[in-house]
């Protein structure tokens, strides 16, 4: 079973207008509110797919109650911990012909108390599952090494972890003597992690990057280069991913999709292009619904099947 960690949750709200005006009274008639925050569209991808899991977090209040509503209504799995603050809400305003202006609150400030209690709560959560995935920033109140905490935790439990954040804690978790089983860093975050700009089209020049002492340790590493695919370091090999043109309705969350692929097939323990083509399957599968964290499982083998997988 795979188990969705999203330490910050959220719900996502989207207020569609065809002119958004500024310093007056804007009426939305349709309004979409959701279950948001990248674990939470990892688990919406993995419980479509057919995949034990179960979604866990830390969330409070009227948000957090509701949350827990739009969850069991898509009949996902969830046990998560709750602390006395309100969780937040993060708006999306669609406007004037494909703009999006978002207003994000920040969320709760988690206390010490609260950081631990949850460390050992998820601790009990571990001995149920075999690969945890943890995605997205870290609420206030965290430090930054509190995923590089949850990847040593994982480890010591025999459990895979699937880790999906940016940053500092991105690189607190590469400096820690337990290193993410994998890692899905994109152009921007190897620039930051090498202080030195990336070209990830340049496979020659990307190959050695991913081959930095910072990257030791790490199981995979999952490079996504948009409509050409993705690059990917296992062990020591090495492998180009390219995949079918798709007709592209909503990039969002896409990113969220090709982990949920990558985590069920590792869970499964496949093989290397196996890992791959399912990654890259539910990822592309995602940019072509118009919802979120969403996938047609009934085109899964036709795009699995053109994915090509090649050592380099």
């Amino acid at each position: 079973m795979i188990l969705t960690v999203t330490l910050n949750p959220a719900v996502d709200i989207s207020y569609p207008l065809e002119t958004l005006v500024i310093d007056d009274v804007n009426r939305v008639t349709q309004v979409s509110k959701t279950a948001g925050g990248k674990g939470l569209n990892v688990s919406r991808v993995l419980q479509l797919m057919d995949q034990k899991l179960l979604a866990t977090g830390i969330v409070g209040g009227n948000i957090g109650r509701f949350i827990k509503q739009k969850l069991d209504k898509d009949q996902i799995k969830h046990h998560f911990f709750e602390i006395d603050q309100e969780s937040r809400n993060a708006i999306a305003i669609l406007h004037d012909g494909g703009q999006q202006t978002e207003i994000l609150e920040a969320g709760p400030t988690i206390s010490e108390q609260d950081a631990q209690a949850f460390m050992t709560f998820y601790a009990d959560l571990l001995k149920r599952v075999s690969t945890v995935t943890l995605s997205g920033s870290l609420p206030k109140g965290l430090g930054t090494d509190y995923y590089a905490r949850m990847v040593e935790m994982a480890h010591q439990a025999g459990v895979n972890a699937i880790l999906d954040t940016s940053g500092a804690s991105l690189e607190a978790s590469l400096n820690a003597p337990v290193k993410p089983t994998l890692i899905k860093p994109n152009e921007t975050e190897i620039a930051q992690l090498l202080q030195a700009s990336v070209d990830v089209q340049d496979i020659g020049r990307l190959k050695m990057a991913l081959q930095a002492p910072i990257f030791d340790g790490v199981e995979w590493i999952v490079v996504s280069m948009g409509a050409a695919g993705a690059f990917a370091k296992h062990h020591d090999y090495f492998y180009r991913v390219t995949i079918p043109k798709i007709h592209v309705e909503n990039p969002v969350g896409s990113g969220d999709a090709t982990l949920a692929g990558l985590a069920m097939a590792i869970d499964d323990q496949a093989a290397d292009d196996v890992i791959l083509k399912t990654g890259m399957t539910t990822g592309m599968l995602n940019t072509m619904e118009k919802q979120t964290g969403f996938v047609t499982p009934s085109l899964f083998e036709t795009y699995f099947d053109q994915v090509v997988v090649t050592e380099v």
